[in-house]
């Protein structure tokens, strides 16, 4: 079985609005809602769990039966980090679910991600064993101590960008983030962040610079702007 686990249990610092960032209304529908009909829309997904704010768990279930989304199956409390809340919508899976399935980890606040991406982190999964969706970096990088000057420049040609899905079984995920808590590992910044602590590595599956991640308000706007493009031309995003 694949399922789509999805974190939205942030409170959106960097917005600073009263309503978390995947929450806000963007022409009439929120953005975690776009989030959950890309993973409805996939054949490929049988269920989707939601790792949310308590205060916000009805609120999603009442969104979950206005848009049809049929295959919200669960949703769970997150914790107070983003490696928690996973876990915590791991553990909920692990009642019922088996090691052997499929667990495709995506940012409640990545709401135009493609079904090409989806498709194509199972696809690297099968070949592997495990996918992280990612882009190659096409800007000059430096590297700078103070955040004012630098004068090491990285090469862009050996660096990507990690973007989500991450596609693993259960039972991986699961041991990796029981390790980590007997290594005192906490807080990792995604959970391809944990594996390649843990000595895994990581293999990259196709990303996309229009599955952007909106954690400010100038996300918002480039996002207006997707949807804008996508009701002249849908096949076009």
């Amino acid at each position: 079985m694949n399922i789509a686990l999805l974190t939205a249990a942030g409170v959106g610092s960097r917005m600073r609005q009263d309503i978390p960032k995947q929450f806000l209304h963007i022409r009439n529908k929120p953005v975690i809602l776009y989030t959950l009909a890309a993973f409805q829309k996939s054949a490929l997904i049988d269920e989707i769990i939601v790792v949310s704010l308590t205060n916000w768990q009805d609120m999603l279930w009442a969104y979950a039966k206005q848009f049809n989304i049929t295959k919200l199956k669960y949703i769970v409390s997150g914790g107070k980090t983003g490696q928690e809340s996973i876990f915590c919508g791991l553990k909920e899976l692990a009642k019922v679910h088996s090691d052997n399935d499929v667990v495709m980890v995506h940012d409640g606040n990545r709401p135009m991600v493609s079904q090409e991406v989806i498709a194509d982190s199972f696809a690297v999964f099968k070949k592997y064993g495990s996918a992280v969706a990612a882009i190659p970096c096409i800007e000059a990088i430096f590297q700078s101590d103070d955040g004012i000057s630098s004068d090491v420049a990285i090469p862009r040609e050996k660096l990507w960008r990690t973007q989500t899905p991450h596609t693993y079984t259960l039972g991986k995920l699961l041991d990796a983030h029981r390790i980590a808590n007997e290594k005192n590992i906490h807080n990792t910044t995604a959970s391809c962040v944990l594996m390649q602590m843990l000595g895994e590595k990581i293999y990259f599956s196709k990303g996309s610079e229009k599955n952007l991640k909106i954690t400010t308000m100038e996300d918002i706007e480039i996002f207006e702007a997707y949807l804008g493009e996508y009701e002249k031309h849908p096949w076009n995003v």
